[in-house]
């Protein structure tokens, strides 16, 4: 294998196919027990694909609606199979009484910019709209992701009802807004590789080149030539005190995309007096969402820190556990 295919699986854990690199994506994990598979939450666009479907996991018998977990896996945009990882939240969540939804979006070869926050929001509308049909309770809604679809989470999160992004996709005059979001290794700005990874962006096969072309591809312009494009795409752009409170997991040996930005997310917050904790894990890499929460050696030495509406807490060390995502998620919608 050469150096450029090793660097593009590392990049985006083995889901893509780039520079003649075949690696196919993770099986879908099928929904069931309890659970459907493959909803239309829009009509297909393309015609053919699936960008816009979904997958829903539900717990068992509950006396009250559940609350939902809406979550899209990364894939650099490549891919239309953001659900196919959902089935692991659902081993966390469902035992708690949490639905969650497993949502794909359009790839960047089927849609730019704006069209995948629009894919994103659009699934949360429709499962507001259908909430009753699911036994879902609309007033508590939660989203997460992993790189790419971190970034929907977080876009979602602090872009919800803003008429101008809310886009044409799917279900119409319902909420967009969650309550919570929780993202692993968010990319922000995306010109910010260039100046935080440690490896030179110049030389050809770089991780750093790579995660160049993936944002390329998804705003549809060179992203060195486009900064207005760049701008509306970053979540740092729309951070405001109404935002729901944001939860950021970043590695520090993350080489596709930097810590950095969660940290200028999470500061972004931090002045607009928002709500948002920050976990860093020295020993963390990209695409280890759940090793970040199982993996002892992955999570070693994690540290956290958090603003609160201009109450702030040091970093100070933090075990992290499956039960620490799903205690976040208690807190704001339990």
């Amino acid at each position: 294998m050469s150096a450029w295919c090793r660097i593009a699986v590392a990049a985006v854990a083995s889901l893509v196919l780039l520079a003649g690199c075949a690696q196919p994506p993770p099986a879908r994990e099928s929904a069931t027990p309890r659970g459907i598979d493959s909803v239309a939450y829009a009509p297909a666009q393309p015609p053919g694909t699936a960008g816009h479907l979904l997958d829903l996991y539900l717990p068992g018998d509950s006396t009250r609606p559940a609350p939902v977990i809406i979550w899209s896996g990364g894939n650099a945009w490549l891919d239309d199979t953001g659900a196919n990882t959902a089935g692991q939240l659902a081993q966390i969540f469902t035992p708690h009484g949490y639905a969650v939804a497993g949502v794909d979006i359009r790839s960047s070869s089927e849609t730019t910019f704006p069209g995948q926050l629009s894919d994103i929001k659009a699934a949360v509308r429709f499962l507001r709209a259908n909430a009753e049909r699911y036994h879902l309770d609309p007033g508590r809604f939660g989203i997460a992701g992993d790189s790419s679809g971190a970034w929907a989470a977080v876009m979602a999160a602090v872009t919800g009802d803003v008429p101008s992004l809310e886009g044409d996709v799917g279900v119409a005059g319902v909420s967009s807004r969650v309550q919570a979001a929780a993202a692993f290794y968010p990319p922000t700005d995306f010109l910010s590789a260039d100046h935080y990874l440690p490896t030179p962006c110049s030389p050809a096969g770089t991780a750093c080149a790579a995660a160049d072309q993936f944002f390329s591809a998804m705003l549809g312009c060179p992203i060195q030539t486009c900064p207005d494009r760049v701008a509306a795409a970053d979540p740092i752009t729309y951070v405001s005190a109404d935002d729901p409170p944001l939860l950021l997991l970043h590695g520090q040996q993350d080489t596709l995309v930097p810590w950095q930005d969660s940290l200028l997310l999470y500061q972004a917050v931090q002045r607009a007096r928002g709500r948002a904790e920050l976990v860093l894990l020295p020993n963390g890499q990209h695409g280890q969402a759940m090793q970040f929460l199982n993996d002892t050696q992955v999570n070693a030495g994690a540290q956290t820190q958090s603003t609160d509406r201009g109450h702030e807490t040091a970093a100070q060390p933090v075990a992290l556990t499956p039960q620490y995502l799903v205690a976040f998620f208690n807190r704001y919608l339990g």
